[in-house]
């Protein structure tokens, strides 16, 4: 009988060699990847979010609600009012509505900037305006018809009127002034007219 041979035993499998050698090398990093590999160039990236910027401001300048109205100051008519320090001061407007619907006004306030403030008041009901016109006649000499609140001004139409208003400054003081501006808000509009001189 032929001699037999004890059974062999295998080999348990050897692990994998990391050794350049082998050609079996592996690196764990290399299945998560990197920023490097994953996102596009920084410049790419960069040009992308200027694009955007870009767009967000072309189409906010667009859509930016503009007034609908224009006019202006065409006569300033002042007054001081005795031994009180103040002025009373009437104002010609003119405007004209150019948008598409009915120019509505809420109200109306003047703000008069000097060399020592600004000062605001609110304009003078048209009720007051011939008490007013009896205690200082020289308000009447460029005054119009009172431009009161609640006036509605059809598109494309135009309307002139005369505000009256108030500011705690000698007269010297308002007729060396840096300017005065009239705000006329509107009730269904987000923006005011506003008109200076």
């Amino acid at each position: 009988m032929p001699e037999e041979k004890p059974p062999i035993a295998p080999t348990p499998p050897s692990a994998p060699s990391t050794t350049p050698e082998s050609g079996t090398s592996f690196d764990i990093s290399e299945e998560y990847g990197t920023a490097a590999k994953n996102l596009p160039p920084a410049k790419v990236v960069a040009i992308g979010i200027s694009l955007i910027v870009l767009i967000a401001l072309v189409v906010g300048l667009a859509q930016r609600p503009k007034v609908s109205a224009s006019g202006s100051i065409d006569d300033i008519t002042s007054i001081e009012m005795p031994n009180q320090n103040s002025v009373m001061v009437a104002l010609a407007i003119s405007m004209k509505n150019h948008g598409k619907k009915r120019f509505y006004i809420h109200d109306i306030q003047s703000e008069l900037e000097t060399g020592s403030g600004k000062f605001t008041d609110e304009a003078a009901s048209g009720v007051d305006f011939e008490r007013y016109f009896q205690a200082f006649p020289a308000l009447k000499e460029h005054a119009l018809a009172p431009l009161k609140p609640e006036t509605m001004i059809e598109p494309g139409s135009e309307t002139k009127g005369t505000i009256i208003v108030s500011f705690p400054v000698t007269a010297d003081a308002f007729a060396n002034r840096k300017s005065i501006k009239v705000t006329i808000r509107p009730y269904d509009q987000p923006v005011p007219l506003v008109l200076t001189k």
